[in-house]
């Protein structure tokens, strides 16, 4: 395609929705990543998780929405039958009562003013639940160097509250590759191996791309969805001065560990989140256990230079991970051979994204996403198809922000939610929480 009306950078979850959305409303898309395979960006490295609570509401609203296109998965897409496609896993999504997350009355008011379905369940509902748990409180998260770490605080967990909704995608990377399916299917074309290398410029607005070849592409439209590369991006295009929101890539390790003998986690168990051994966990073929961080105090954050440069060995932290977990179930056996992820997140300065326009016309932005944005790829997907026309239209969204209506669930948000001028969001968790 040598002269696309969209240039979209980025293949990821967020990058192939945008452009299955933007091909489905008639645009010729053209999408650029630099890695071999659609999808094999820090989206294959994500834990893949569909949950509807976060601390805005704004932010649960979209994620609510953004449930229905998981469960509708095949609809959604329209691709033949005989297509292999990422599959959806119901198992719920159990969230420990916290001092750190305000017993969860925030997330609670939330989900009952948008219809969310929830239970409150108590400790030893969770205990019916996942019997290999024990609900003494560790609070604050430690470190393994700290003489206090492993050692019960005097508390007991108190409860629960319960998302039945709430699940994970099974392969990531391949829900990214379905999408770009979808989206070819309605004329977008994409092009891997090819690494942007400037944003060009012409007349007062974005006119194109240089790639690292040297070859150059011209369009009226570039979004930048390039994950832990988007910072990069944005400097190329010269459109970071008025941002008060900036992406940075940070450094995460998953970890992987066989679910404790006699519990059938993959089946039985489900995703949970526990701030206070600040971890999070899901299951994992072959009845294994993914282990994430929820971001403690005490731990460092390993902001990295770039999306190139970064140590891709696991280090202690995989085994503070594991042994947090630990605390919580006793009989949790930890291989001595590392196993899980290295990967980084595209984290922005409250967590929450941006999804905007830029100070240079024509040059959009879906950045900040990682961590907490897989689950609403598709309903971006459909926002940033709805900006851009909104912008490229007239519309000024700086001052008069596209107010974008959610389908499923029968609400419209205030897109400026997600500015890159927004003020810094207090309500945010400033974790991987959101």
């Amino acid at each position: 395609m040598s002269n696309p009306d969209a240039i979209i950078i980025g293949t990821g979850v967020i990058g192939a929705a945008i452009a299955f959305e933007m091909a489905k409303a008639g645009w010729k898309t053209l999408s650029l990543d630099r890695n071999a395979q659609v999808g094999h960006g820090s989206t294959a490295g994500s834990c893949a998780i569909i949950r509807m609570h976060y601390s805005t509401f704004d932010g649960t609203a979209f994620a609510w929405e953004g449930y229905h296109y998981w469960r509708d998965w095949a609809v959604y897409l329209g691709l033949p039958s005989d297509v292999p496609l990422a599959q959806f896993r119901q198992t719920g999504c159990l969230v420990m009562k916290t001092e750190a997350n305000g017993n969860l009355e925030k997330h609670i008011r939330n989900s009952a003013d948008l219809g969310i379905p929830f239970e409150e369940w108590t400790a030893d509902q969770v205990l019916t639940r996942l019997p290999i748990y024990a609900l003494d409180s560790f609070a604050p998260a430690r470190r393994l160097d700290d003489p206090e770490f492993g050692k019960p605080n005097g508390d007991r967990m108190g409860g629960a509250v319960f998302w039945p909704n709430g699940g994970y995608v099974t392969d990531p990377a391949l829900s990214a590759q379905n999408l770009m399916a979808a989206a070819e299917r309605h004329g977008a074309r994409v092009r891997t191996g090819a690494e942007v290398a400037a944003i060009l410029q012409a007349g007062g607005r974005v006119s194109g791309v240089r790639l690292a070849s040297g070859e150059e592409i011209h369009a009226p439209v570039v979004i930048n969805v390039a994950g832990p590369g988007s910072s990069i991006i944005n400097h190329m295009a010269g459109v970071t001065g008025d941002m008060t929101i900036q992406t940075r890539p940070l450094r995460q390790e998953v970890v992987h560990v066989p679910a404790p003998e006699g519990f059938d986690f993959e089946r039985q168990g489900t995703i949970v989140s526990d701030s206070d051994i600040a971890c999070y966990c899901r299951p994992e073929h072959g009845n294994h256990i993914l282990i994430g961080s929820e971001d403690p105090e005490c731990d460092p954050h390993q902001w990295c230079e770039d999306d190139v440069h970064y140590n891709r060995d696991f280090t202690d932290q995989w085994t503070t991970q594991a042994m947090r977990y630990a605390q919580r179930v006793p009989s949790l056996g930890i291989p001595s051979k590392t196993r899980g992820v290295v990967d980084l997140y595209d984290a922005s300065t409250d967590w929450i994204p941006i999804y905007d326009k830029s100070s240079l016309p024509g040059f959009y932005m879906a950045c900040g996403t990682s961590g907490n944005q897989y689950k609403n790829a598709p309903i971006a997907g459909k926002m940033m198809a709805a900006l851009v026309r909104y912008c490229e239209e007239g519309g000024d969204h700086d001052t008069a922000p596209l107010q974008f209506d959610l389908p499923y669930i029968g609400r419209s948000i205030d897109v400026g939610f997600y500015s890159r001028k927004r003020p810094i969001n207090d309500e945010s968790s400033f974790s991987v929480l959101g």
